[in-house]
């Protein structure tokens, strides 16, 4: 019986690690190795202890938004396609518990997180490889992306990977540097250096460019004295400086804010800064229309169509079914109701994750940068970045409730 349930939790902690290591190259292999570890985890839980830990805000919270997802598919006027289409994206936050739950008792956690880590690596070397030969990029010859550094999903994805694992590295490297330990420091210094690289030389999201700056802020203001924090500052207008001379990727990005808008303002063109204007302008509207419980779940799409302007060309006349911004996707379907749930999942798992230590730093920054991404895209509702989301607070989140087990992983102070 012993040795069945250390099989099993291995086997878990195994389909875990496929789950993260395949996250950044394919969305259908997630989705097996995670429905497998269910499987596995499902089989060694003590149901007690699990229906015990159900209390607790970090889980009840994402809970109770999946459930509110569920429930509004009966105040929804869209087809019942719409409907389960509009519910589906949340019910990821229902494997939030059960991680929380295995990671807790497992041991494996970190190699979760390193093969997430080893796989964006990967990544960011097949990356380079694109630039170079860009008939080997999996993105079709006329999508965006193909030949610039996209090997598979997109910029906005792939960015998100690399600005997590390149801001993430900082706390381990100060370790390294306070112990003395020079030549691992340097190690991972390289490894991080070279996702700034790749994004500030291939290609970055204009969300990457915006959300980087303050998961970097939020290292510097946690984890640094006030000396270390000016060097800092004084490193990062340096680099960024040379990044923008020597980068005529960067300097585009960047220039197309200020031309989007005015073709958007001018013109009605449907730019992809106009249209999120327009998208947000539109779902607060829609809001404002029935503000405590919202439209019902997958709504969004009809009431879209509704106050299209039947010029599909134009940035008024697009039909979406997400808005672009997780609080307004999930306004327009449930109002103030799910706005407050939301947000209150976010503070859960931001306060699990106080104090010092490796696992503590990753599961802040996980939070942090979805919170802050999802001002411009739905990273919640996403499949990628969803995930993203669940298994690195998920795998974290056990961790850190364990965070005694793990003297070892107390870094700078």
């Amino acid at each position: 019986m012993v040795k069945d349930r250390a099989r099993w939790t291995l086997g878990a902690d195994v389909f875990a690690i496929l789950a993260a290591l395949t996250l950044p190259w394919s969305t259908s292999l997630p989705g097996i190795f995670v429905p497998c570890w269910l499987i596995a985890v499902a089989a060694v839980m003590d149901w007690r202890a699990f229906g015990r830990s159900l209390i607790r805000p970090i889980c009840y919270w994402p809970l109770a938004l999946a459930a509110l997802a569920a429930i509004g598919i009966l105040w929804s006027d869209a087809s019942w396609a719409e409907r389960f289409r509009g519910a589906s994206p949340l019910l990821k936050l229902l494997v939030l518990p059960a991680l929380f739950y295995h990671f807790e008792r497992s041991s494996r956690g970190i190699w979760v997180l390193v093969a997430f880590l080893v796989s964006c690596v990967l990544l960011m070397l097949m990356s380079w490889l694109v630039v170079f030969e860009p008939s080997i990029s999996l993105k079709a010859p006329d999508s965006w992306g193909a030949g610039r550094g996209i090997f598979v999903k997109n910029h906005i994805a792939q960015s998100q990977e690399f600005g997590l694992c390149a801001v993430a590295l900082a706390y381990p490297i100060v370790w390294l540097l306070q112990s003395g330990r020079i030549w691992q420091a340097l190690a991972l210094g390289a490894i991080s250096f070279s996702f700034v690289v790749n994004m500030a030389f291939v290609t970055i999201s204009r969300t990457a460019m915006v959300t980087i700056p303050i998961m970097i802020v939020v290292f510097a203001l946690l984890h640094l004295t006030w000396r270390s924090r000016l060097l800092i500052a004084v490193g990062l207008l340096v680099v960024t400086a040379v990044s923008f001379a020597t980068s005529p990727q960067l300097r585009q990005t960047l220039d197309t804010f200020a031309q989007d808008y005015r073709l958007y303002a001018t013109r009605d063109e449907a730019t992809s800064a106009g249209l999120r204007l327009e998208f947000w302008k539109k779902s607060l509207r829609f809001f404002i229309q029935a503000p405590m419980i919202g439209h019902g779940t997958g709504s969004t799409q009809g009431l879209f169509e509704r106050a299209a302007n039947g010029d599909a060309e134009s940035a008024s006349g697009k039909i979406i079914n997400n808005p672009h911004n997780q609080t307004l996707n999930v306004a327009v379907q449930w109002g103030v109701v799910g706005i407050v749930l939301l947000y209150a999942m976010w503070w859960a798992h931001l306060r699990l994750f106080r104090g010092e230590g490796l696992v503590a730093w990753i599961g802040l920054l996980v939070v942090v940068q979805n919170i802050f991404t999802s001002l411009f895209n739905s990273h919640i509702s996403d499949f990628h970045e969803g995930w993203m989301y669940v298994l690195g607070v998920g795998v974290a989140g056990g961790m850190a409730v364990r965070a005694k087990s793990w003297p070892d992983l107390r870094g700078p102070t």
